[in-house]
């Protein structure tokens, strides 16, 4: 895999340089809520403008139907890379329409421009290679060199990200180095004692990589809504907690398996219960309840680990030579479930080693509690991807700027 350093030092002065990024932030109406995807961008474009590149930027943000929709208009963020960049950033405002065409070629040496979101075009998400190939098509035609830099969706089949670097002279930013040199970190060369926290709701988004931690991990840590199907596998009654009947015989194997192999695969001991899902927008004060996991009471929800889970896996991270950490401890945005998910990134702040924040919500909830993110190794910028490289999957965006 080639990479920007060795772009720079063939010259880029006067080239348009198509920088695939991942700008896909949360914005409440067109306010940016966390700019951390942004920040992570900006070495790569930095250095190309600064080297005299004309940069040609492009990114998703959200789910559009394939079609414009303003709700995931890219103009916030590209006013916001301006902001980090301390430069006018041009704004396109289709993505290989008249606007492209015509931004594009009015940039000199050294200038940037946005366009418009990759998905606002059908052929970008599209499963027809032939469809997904004419987008590319279009988007090659814009620049001169190509350069992935977007983590956040190299595990997408998506023109941009796996049909546009076949089109073009391609290389990795300094993003995507960085992001792959932690992973392998966490795979090919792991300092022991290895310990992984795993949240967030669905059991069944952690199956896979569960499945291949089981053969690597020393611990294994689970907390966030997942937890109660793990607990219901145990033999325990989880009230009306968010549950995967479905996924209970996969869980028990597991189980089974951990067990046999060595690895400590940790459940909560205790956890923070209430009659209803908290009031997400006036977060108003509820009156949870603490309770063991064996007494949870008929009608109510766990919401976060318990006190004494805190403990126990703060205990758990004391001594780790390596931790990854994916998936919130609670619903840690109303501030009556936030303690779980405070304690395992105080457990990571504090840890002697080398700490890999994984990404999406866990990400959002160093930002959102206030933590010092360089207190931690590496905050990823792709929760998804992350998990998928873990789980040994070859990544498309990856595989594509290969040679």
């Amino acid at each position: 895999m080639k990479t920007i350093d060795e772009l720079l030092s063939e010259g880029v002065a006067g080239r348009r340089v198509f920088v695939r990024a991942d700008l896909n932030v949360p914005l409440d109406g067109t306010t940016i809520t966390d700019d951390g995807r942004i920040r992570a961008v900006v070495p790569t474009v930095k250095a190309l403008a600064d080297a005299g590149a004309r940069v040609v930027v492009a990114s998703h943000l959200g789910r559009p139907k394939g079609a414009p929709d303003p709700a995931f208009s890219l103009a916030p963020a590209a006013a916001r890379l301006g902001e980090l960049l301390g430069a006018d950033v041009a704004f396109a405002t289709d993505t290989v329409g008249d606007s492209a065409t015509s931004t594009v070629s009015g940039l000199a040496d050294g200038q940037v421009a946005v366009v418009e979101n990759l998905r606002f075009n059908a052929g970008e998400t599209s499963k027809d290679d032939a469809e997904r190939g004419a987008f590319a098509d279009r988007l090659a035609a814009l620049a001169d060199v190509y350069v992935g830099d977007g983590f956040g969706a190299v595990h997408r089949k998506h023109a941009s990200v796996f049909d546009l670097p076949a089109r073009l002279p391609h290389y990795a930013g300094y993003l995507i180095a960085t992001e792959v040199g932690v992973l392998r970190k966490l795979t090919d060369d792991v300092k022991r004692p290895y310990v992984v926290a795993l949240g967030g709701a669905k059991v069944s988004d952690k199956l896979a990589v569960i499945d291949q931690l089981l053969g690597k991990a020393d611990r294994i840590l689970i907390g966030g809504g997942m937890a109660y199907t793990f607990l219901k596998a145990q033999g325990h009654e989880v009230g009306s907690s968010l549950l995967q009947e479905d996924q209970i015989p996969a869980v028990q194997e597991y189980l089974e398996r951990a067990e046999k192999n060595g690895v400590e695969l940790v459940v909560p001991v205790d956890t923070l219960v209430a009659p209803e899902f908290p009031d997400m927008k006036a977060k108003t004060p509820g009156n949870p309840a603490t309770v063991a996991v064996d007494a949870i009471p008929a009608g109510t929800l766990g919401l976060d680990i318990g006190p004494e889970t805190r403990k126990l896996y703060a205990s758990k991270l004391a001594d780790a030579a390596t931790v990854f950490w994916n998936g919130p401890m609670g619903v840690f945005e109303h501030p009556d479930y936030a303690e779980g998910t405070k304690a395992v990134a105080q457990a990571l702040v504090e840890s002697p080693g080398f700490t890999v924040v994984g990404g999406g919500d866990s990400a959002a909830a160093v930002r959102t509690l206030g933590f010092d993110e360089q207190a931690f190794g590496h905050i990823s910028t792709g929760g998804g991807a992350s998990l998928e490289y873990l789980e040994g999957k070859t990544l498309p965006g990856l595989a594509a700027l290969e040679d």
